[in-house]
């Protein structure tokens, strides 16, 4: 209920009394279960991190972290408010799907070391991503078409002022097929490639 309520007005429409509201009960009745808002927010973040699918030990690690990784964009974007809490105090299914994940890393050989930062690279990109794709005024097909024709219905001047700027919109941002989501698969392949050129041969 709680993560409901923040994923349709955004976390500062959540409060303890709308929340008792919405179940009906006191509000006073909800600190039998959460201690403030804080620990509800954090268990709330702990519910985003179960929907994220969970690597397996003996996955392809390449396949298991592309999955992962794409599954953390899909949840966030059902629940953008989540973005910047990802990393707030962890509950049980958050530390379980870190486990999950090292686990996966380890047993394809990395060391713990390697482990950590291609989950810490993984995950800071996925995160940036994710933010920034919240952020912009993208259309339902997932371009920048609108965003775009308006800022250059300057044409003269955009040219002018920012010719780099305006040489992109004109031959990559607004031709038919683009989507902005293609260049979450592009870094990502860019990075699993670099995390692969990195990763040496080496025992768990």
């Amino acid at each position: 209920m709680a993560v409901g309520l923040a994923d349709a007005g955004g976390l500062e429409s959540l409060s303890m009394r709308k929340l008792a509201q919405e179940l009906r009960v006191e509000a006073m009745s909800l600190y039998y279960h959460v201690k403030s808002k804080d620990d509800l927010i954090d268990g709330m973040v702990d519910v985003v991190f179960s929907e994220i699918v969970l690597p397996s030990p003996g996955d392809d690690w390449r396949s298991a972290m592309r999955q992962r990784a794409e599954s953390a964009r899909a949840v966030l974007a059902r629940h953008p408010w989540a973005i910047a809490l990802m990393r707030s105090t962890p509950g049980a299914a958050t530390l379980k799907h870190l486990d999950a994940t090292i686990g996966c890393l380890r047993s394809a050989g990395f060391s713990p070391a390697m482990a950590g930062h291609a989950m810490s690279l993984l995950d800071s990109f996925v995160d940036g991503f994710a933010l920034q794709e919240a952020a912009l005024p993208l259309d339902p097909a997932g371009g920048m078409t609108a965003a775009t024709e308006d800022i250059l219905a300057q044409q003269q001047m955009m040219t002018d002022a920012f010719p780099h700027l305006a040489e992109i919109a004109e031959s990559y941002i607004l031709q038919p097929n683009y989507v902005f989501g293609n260049e979450f698969l592009f870094g990502l392949r860019i990075i699993l490639d670099g995390i692969e050129a990195a990763q040496p041969s080496e025992e768990p």
